[in-house]
């Protein structure tokens, strides 16, 4: 059974940490409203760590690349909670088991779902970042 889990208002680095908790569990878990999903601080650094990141790319243009999309963001944060998610080993197919996506698809739209907003004053929502 999948778990749903609700992003919006949620702290990205708090969110990839119980996700990448609960799949070290064993447990496969959907990710909607990834866009919804905020970053707390200064929006203006924030805009500017994230553009930094992208563009500068590694060696030869082969990477490591980072995606615009939020539901790439929110996934990457995940990876980056696992143990040694990009090689074999539990960490990898951990991250197997997590899917994010931007807003709620059909098939989650009547399913429970579990959120984790907090309220914070200065944060920016990861759809924001690049817009």
């Amino acid at each position: 059974m999948i778990e749903v889990i609700d992003g919006k208002g949620a702290v990205l680095g708090r969110l990839a940490s119980c996700v990448a908790k609960e799949l070290l569990r064993g447990k496969e878990i959907a990710v909607v409203n990834s866009e919804e999903v905020i970053i707390t601080g200064n929006k203006k650094g924030i805009r500017e760590d994230f553009l930094a990141k992208r563009t500068k790319v590694g060696s030869g243009q082969q990477g490591p690349k980072y995606s615009r999309d939020p539901e790439q963001i929110v996934k990457r944060a995940i990876r980056g909670m696992l143990p040694r998610a990009r090689v074999k080993g539990r960490g990898r197919d951990a991250l197997k088991r997590v899917k994010c996506y931007k807003g709620v698809p059909k098939e989650f739209e009547n399913a429970k779902k579990k959120t984790l907003e907090e309220e914070k004053f200065k944060f920016m929502k990861v759809g924001e970042i690049y817009s």
